[in-house]
């Protein structure tokens, strides 16, 4: 779960509790929780003020979703496919996996 947009920094987290991995995932997944409920207090608040579409507008900017490995590949596609660039590894790897994602019709 670190890869949740609000986690407290690692320091604090060690502060928290650095006797095992298992206590300091429980504080991370703590402090993740806090932050959903404290998110969805404000998105209710906005929608109850403002309407509906502020409100999912609210949750949507602060939890926003990773880009599709299709996406991905179509970014870097659109970013170096007629450039003349060569892609990294990584890129071509981000390629590979979308590719593979599709079906073999």
């Amino acid at each position: 779960m670190t890869d949740h947009p609000i986690t407290p920094p690692p320091e604090l987290v060690q502060q928290w509790a650095s006797e095992s991995l298992a206590t300091q995932n429980l504080c991370n997944r703590a402090a993740q929780w806090g932050a959903d409920q404290e998110l969805k207090a404000c998105c209710k608040w906005t929608t109850a003020n403002f309407g509906e579409l502020p409100g999912q507008n609210l949750y949507l900017f602060r939890r926003p979703k990773p880009p599709s490995l299709k996406e991905q590949a179509c970014e870097l596609l659109e970013c170096y496919g007629t450039s003349g660039v060569k892609l990294t590894a990584d890129q071509c790897n981000t390629i590979r996996r979308a590719l593979e994602a599709l079906p073999n019709d």
